[in-house]
């Protein structure tokens, strides 16, 4: 690592530490700390507003438990500080069991402005409008993609898309009404790409980006030939090898498109950025200081393993509104190098983590 990179990964340390020192004190002091944590702190065997000093230190906290991030009552989430404030609450999926919930005030807004500083203007011009083609209902996607635009100066088009139902149909084995249902979807996507509203930009996961460049083929269209310039997405189906496909045969690369990594607690993980010359590789990066994505070893949780080597997300959120220390993600992936744009560690070769893998059914992601 050169002196230049080595200084820019010591500032960040030093960033997150002191952000990581001040998360705890909010979440922990009486005036501001929300009932869970508050309560919390009388069963552990340090003081986190005494004993927490550097984010290492946030291995004193017992691991986190996505239980108590299922059923309610849900206001056990909400700081005191924000007592008084709107709140929304975000569900994941439902893909490993009961859906988890959270609280959120702005989390949503903060993480995908700052995740519209590194979208080109180019392909996702100011003004420009969007379309949503993901799930809506109580995730936070249609509405921060909603909020993307409108950041940007565009207004976004939502199709309705209950990714619950899908993982029904694929259960249960009834692919002819899945077909109906994808079909149903598309039929969504592609009213509001021909009705004349000068759609620039989209979010669209990789099954309904490919579902929705199929049915355009069908129709002797593209999606560049409808006017799209630019495409954020994210999933698990984020391969090297799809990403090619994408790029060479869907959108013929006349489409800028960005891949994520993200989800209802940590926000949103930009991507280095993938070129042939690289064979198509995606590295993620968290957005540090808000949260934290680590790779490591699966028996011990507090190891993180080699650069290069494969292991377990763990996921750090440090914002006002959450804080979860230390949350193992459903995803595995390979440890990576910091780089010039997010010195700190990335994950690559993001999937399903091996152990849980049989147990998770991804539906439209």
């Amino acid at each position: 690592m050169d002196s230049g990179l080595q200084t820019a990964v010591d500032a960040a340390k030093d960033a997150l530490n002191a952000h990581t020192l001040e998360m705890v004190h909010w979440h922990f002091s009486p005036e501001t700390g929300c009932p869970f944590w508050l309560q919390k702190a009388g069963e552990l065997n340090f003081n986190p507003l005494t004993d927490i000093k550097s984010y290492d230190d946030l291995r004193k906290f017992p691991p986190f438990e996505d239980e108590w991030l299922r059923g309610g009552p849900v206001r056990r989430w909400v700081p005191k500080a924000y007592e008084k404030s709107p709140i929304y609450v975000f569900e994941t999926g439902g893909t490993t069991g009961i859906p988890k919930s959270r609280v959120v005030i702005d989390d949503f807004r903060i993480d995908y402005e700052l995740f519209s500083k590194t979208l080109p203007d180019e392909f996702f011009p100011p003004g420009g409008n969007w379309l949503m083609l993901g799930p809506s209902g109580p995730r936070r996607l249609r509405l921060a993609v909603e909020h993307l635009a409108q950041f940007r100066g565009g207004i976004s088009f939502c199709i309705d898309l209950d990714p619950r139902w899908v993982i029904k149909l694929i259960k249960k084995g009834w692919m002819e009404h899945l077909e109906e249902y994808k079909k149903h979807c598309m039929d969504q996507a592609v009213t509001i790409l021909t009705a004349g509203h000068d759609i620039k930009c989209m979010f669209a996961t990789p099954k309904l980006l490919e579902g929705l460049a199929m049915r355009l083929e069908d129709e002797g269209t593209s999606i560049a030939d409808c006017g799209i310039t630019g495409i954020f997405s994210g999933g698990t189906e984020f391969t090297p090898q799809w990403t090619r496909f994408a790029m060479e045969e869907l959108l013929d690369e006349r489409v800028y498109m960005t891949p994520t990594y993200g989800n209802t607690l940590m926000g949103l993980a930009c991507s280095k950025p993938v070129t042939a010359e690289d064979g198509y590789k995606i590295s993620y990066y968290a957005p540090q200081p808000r949260a934290v994505a680590e790779v490591v070893n699966p028996d011990e949780p507090d190891e993180i393993v080699e650069y290069g080597g494969t292991g377990r997300v763990r996921l750090t959120t440090l914002t006002k509104e959450l804080f979860v220390p230390g949350f193992l993600e459903r995803d595995e992936g390979e440890r990576e190098m910091p780089f010039a744009t997010y010195p700190w560690d990335g994950v690559s070769g993001v999937r399903p983590f091996a152990q849980l893998a049989g147990g998770t059914t991804v539906g439209v992601y």
